[in-house]
């Protein structure tokens, strides 16, 4: 199959070597030069683990090329998916789907012979609709069908997750299409992945839903972590005694500083503007948004107070900056808000993460960016995990000690057990316990 991909960042990107490596051949197309020239180079636009491997193999192999040049990688296409972004707009929170529309416009122009426009990037309902309109009014002659595919990729996981997916989904109505579609996954279904096909809009919906249900889950172990600090009690047993129930099972049941990242905050906000304008709210949605944004500021206070309640001139020394291990993103981190709330009360903040550091740094410019953990350390007041990386997993604690002038240890990810960080001689202060 011929495949296209408009958009080259994450998921573009991703899906467009995965689909490579079943075989297809692929073409990356994006208006970015110095995005495709990098690509060009070898150089990946984002921190992926394996990703510059399975890009140089199928780039090698000659299925996977990179362009700025739509048409030309359009015109063979038997199926172009639309993978730009969809960040919230600026003003009124709903998804920004200009980037969408304008894809869908050049594409119309682009097409040759039957071809199907597949949405992936993360979309309301209805959009697929709008897709479909714009594309019959830019070439009246188009022989075309628009299909719904949603991603479900977890940054850090991104290659084994489409690759070994726990469900494929396509929403659409015209046979050919769907039937285009399943010869571009048949690689995975004959796998036994299963493929799921519905309506065009039961597909944008279900990819919402997902994402707010799986928040829902963080913010519900997070509030109950608060309650079992009250009670006296561990919330990773609380958790452990509900997630072994099949009904409930044991994932996203992690307390910590909240969510973060480009889908959860982005698409929970963009379900509700949907709900808005259907007349259909969705209050435990509401509630799940507004606990996680207080949430963040939350546990800078909590580092506050570990502290004696009076930061002003202390130094912290901040372990992880991006929203989860594994990847380099920033967007919506916990450390963000826990880094300001600190700043905010007159405390200097040290950071180090293995990945993050660059893309932090327009977002944080008061921190001073740390060559190791060890260095954050140095001299620092206090210690806070705020991103539970490998490298923080096994931390030489007799020389973090050392380091600190005071030896306290605010764990944000329940990395470490209490019993150890106490019987090295800290203060330790986790989530929920």
């Amino acid at each position: 199959m011929h495949i296209t991909m408009i958009g080259s960042g994450y998921v573009g990107l991703v899906s467009g070597a995965c689909f490579a490596d079943f075989g297809h051949d692929v073409v990356c197309v994006d208006k970015d030069e110095n995005k495709i020239a990098a690509l060009l180079a070898g150089r990946m636009p984002i921190f992926e683990p394996g990703l510059d491997e399975l890009v140089a193999r199928n780039v090698a192999a000659g299925r996977l090329r990179f362009t700025t040049d739509l048409t030309d990688g359009v015109k063979d296409a038997d199926a172009v998916f639309i993978a730009v972004g969809t960040p919230s707009r600026r003003g009124d929170g709903h998804a920004d789907l200009s980037y969408v529309y304008a894809a869908a416009e050049e594409v119309a122009h682009a097409i040759k012979g039957f071809t199907v426009i597949v949405d992936k990037s993360t979309v309301p309902v209805g959009t697929g609709d709008e897709v479909e309109r714009i594309i019959r009014e830019a070439n009246p002659d188009a022989d075309f069908a628009v299909v719904s595919n949603p991603e479900f990729l977890r940054e850090g996981a991104a290659i084994d997750d489409f690759k070994r997916p726990d469900r494929i989904v396509i929403g659409g109505d015209n046979p050919r299409g769907l039937e285009v579609m399943r010869q571009v996954y048949r690689p995975l279904y004959l796998n036994k992945s299963p493929l799921i096909e519905m309506s065009r809009r039961g597909a944008e919906l279900t990819k919402y839903a997902g994402n707010a249900f799986l928040a829902t889950k963080i913010t519900f172990i997070n509030e109950i972590a608060d309650l079992c600090e009250k009670v006296g009690a561990d919330v990773q047993d609380v958790a452990r005694g509900i997630g072994l129930d099949n009904r409930i099972g044991s994932k996203f049941l992690h307390a910590g500083p909240g969510y973060g990242g480009s889908c959860f905050p982005k698409d929970t906000l963009a379900l509700l503007k949907t709900s808005q304008d259907y007349d259909a709210p969705q209050r435990i949605v509401e509630a799940v948004v507004a606990v996680n944004d207080n949430r963040k500021r939350a546990m800078g206070r909590k580092v506050i107070a570990a502290m004696g309640g009076d930061v002003r001139g202390k130094t912290v020394a901040l372990l992880g900056l991006t929203f989860k291990p594994n990847t380099d993103d920033m967007r919506d981190s916990p450390a963000i808000a826990i880094t300001q709330t600190l700043e905010d009360a007159g405390a200097i903040v040290r950071a180090y993460d293995p990945e993050g550091m660059e893309s932090a740094k327009s977002l944080l410019p008061k921190v001073v960016y740390c060559t190791s953990a060890y260095d954050a350390a140095d001299k620092a007041d206090a210690i806070v995990i705020a991103t539970e990386w490998d490298a923080f997993r096994a931390l030489d604690l007799n020389r973090i000690k050392t380091l600190l002038t005071e030896p306290i240890m605010v764990d944000l990810r329940n990395v470490y057990p209490r019993e150890m960080i106490e019987g090295a001689g800290f203060a330790y202060h986790g989530v929920g316990r």
